[in-house]
């Protein structure tokens, strides 16, 4: 249904020019950082890192906590601080100079959304019509 997809650590080049440059994950407990909660309740994500063989996951602090992607976003673009979104969110502002990446080397690659369903020689018109209609065609 969806690409492969990353996320990256983005931050504004104000942010930068007072806070030093995370040059590896754990450099980011020294940072003001944007946390996201999946859910109402749930705990706070913790970032995820990959390197070569190395996996990690830093839990960071930080002055805003929110349950949407887009206040997390929007918290960056505004040097509240660092944010860990989706790199395609993100794409457009790092390409206007609005937002700086850091520790791209470190971002992994997650699969995209798939449908997985029963292989039916004989599927409803609705249904073929409806695999058809989200498809990923990049």
């Amino acid at each position: 249904l969806g690409p492969d997809w990353r996320l990256a650590v983005v931050g504004t080049p104000d942010y930068f020019q007072t806070h030093p440059v995370p040059v590896i994950p754990q450099d980011l407990t020294a940072h003001r950082c944007i946390n996201i909660r999946h859910s109402v309740g749930g705990s706070v994500y913790a970032w995820e890192f990959e390197k070569d063989d190395r996996k990690l996951n830093i839990r960071v602090n930080g002055p805003l906590l929110s349950n949407s992607i887009i206040h997390v976003m929007n918290g960056a673009l505004d040097g509240i601080g660092l944010a860990y979104v989706p790199e395609q969110m993100a794409r457009p502002h790092i390409e206007a100079g609005r937002l700086i990446e850091v520790l791209a080397d470190w971002s992994p690659t997650f699969e995209g959304f798939h449908l997985y369903y029963p292989n039916r020689r004989n599927t409803s018109s609705a249904f073929a019509a409806f695999v058809e209609a989200v498809r990923y065609r990049g």
